[in-house]
C-alpha cells in the first residue's frame, strides 16, 4: 500500500543482492528501505501472494530494495510502475508482482482456484473485532439506494434449499441452544414500537381480511394461552413440560390429597 501524503515518490526495485534480476517493483511516498521493512513485516505475518511466498523463504539480509526513479505528481508515479514493470518484464525479469502497476484499482482478476485457496486458507480464522469508535464505519450509514441494491441481489437467496439451514433442527441447528439476553429483548421491543414497527400506521385490505378469515374458519382460536392450556391439555388429560401452566398445576395439591389430608 502507498501512502499518499507528498506529491511525489519513488519508484523501487527488490532483488538478491548476488543478482541483477528484479523480482518485485513498487511506489512509495517514503524511502525505499522503509518499504521493504515493511514488506518484510508483511510477509512475516503470512500474506500469500507470489512476491510474499517468495520473500518468506529469502534471508532478509541477501535481498535489497533499490531506489529507480524518483517522480514527481501521484499520477506520474503511477504511470511510472507501469512502464517500469513493462519494460523488465520485455527484459526477461521474473517479477512477482501480479497486476501492471499503478495508482487504484489494479485490475486483477482471481481465477476460480485462487478463490477457492482463498476460502480455504480463511476458514476457521479468528477475525479482528474492532467495536465502537474504533471500527472505521463507525458513525457511518448506508444510503438508502445501496441497501436497496443489497435487498435486489439477495431477494430469495435465503429461501428454501438456497438457506444453509434449511432442514437443520435441534442440535444440527447453529442457533440451538441459543437465548436472547433481557437486554436484548428490551432492546427489540423499543426498537418495534410506534413508527419502528414495519406494520406501524398499515391496514390490511378487505381482500386480505377475507383471506385470513377463511384460512381461520373452523379452527380452534383459544382467547389466551391459560385457555388454551384449558382446552388442549386438562380437558384432554394431556400434561407437556414446556407449558407453564401444566407445570403449575402440577406444583399445586391436588384436591384428593387435600381430603386425605383432612381426614
Amino acid at each position: 500500500m502507498m501512502e499518499t501524503t507528498t506529491a511525489g515518490g519513488l519508484v523501487y526495485g527488490v532483488r538478491l543482492r548476488r543478482e541483477v534480476e528484479y523480482r518485485y517493483i513498487g511506489i512509495t511516498t517514503k524511502t525505499a528501505s522503509r518499504r521493504f521493512h515493511q514488506h518484510l513485516r508483511v510477509a512475516a505475518e503470512g500474506r500469500k501472494t507470489p512476491f510474499y511466498d517468495w520473500l518468506r523463504k529469502q534471508d532478509p539480509a541477501d535481498v535489497i530494495a533499490d531506489e529507480l526513479d524518483w517522480i514527481e505528481g501521484l499520477s506520474e508515479l503511477g504511470q511510472a510502475e507501469i512502464d517500469w514493470i513493462s519494460y523488465l518484464r520485455r527484459e526477461g525479469d521474473r517479477l512477482l508482482n501480479l497486476a501492471d502497476g499503478g495508482l487504484g484499482p489494479t485490475g486483477v482478476v482471481w481465477t476460480e482456484a485462487q478463490r477457492e485457496a482463498a476460502r480455504l486458507r480463511s476458514t476457521g480464522r479468528k477475525g479482528l473485532s474492532r467495536p465502537g469508535a474504533e471500527n472505521p464505519f463507525y458513525g457511518g450509514k448506508h444510503t438508502v439506494e445501496q441497501r436497496r441494491r443489497w435487498a435486489e441481489d439477495r431477494k430469495g437467496s435465503y429461501s428454501g434449499d438456497e438457506n444453509p439451514n434449511f432442514g437443520k433442527f435441534g442440535p444440527d441447528h447453529p442457533g440451538f441452544g441459543h437465548t436472547v439476553s433481557e437486554e436484548t429483548r428490551r432492546a427489540l421491543s423499543e426498537a418495534k414500537k410506534g413508527a419502528g414497527n414495519p406494520n406501524f400506521g398499515k391496514k390490511a385490505s378487505a381482500e386480505t381480511r377475507a383471506k385470513m378469515s377463511a384460512v381461520r374458519k373452523g379452527r380452534p382460536m383459544p382467547s389466551s394461552q391459560r385457555s388454551a392450556h384449558t382446552r388442549h391439555h386438562i380437558n384432554k388429560g394431556v400434561e407437556k413440560a414446556d407449558c407453564k401452566y401444566c407445570v403449575e398445576d402440577s406444583a399445586k395439591p391436588s384436591l384428593s390429597s387435600e381430603s386425605e389430608s383432612e381426614s
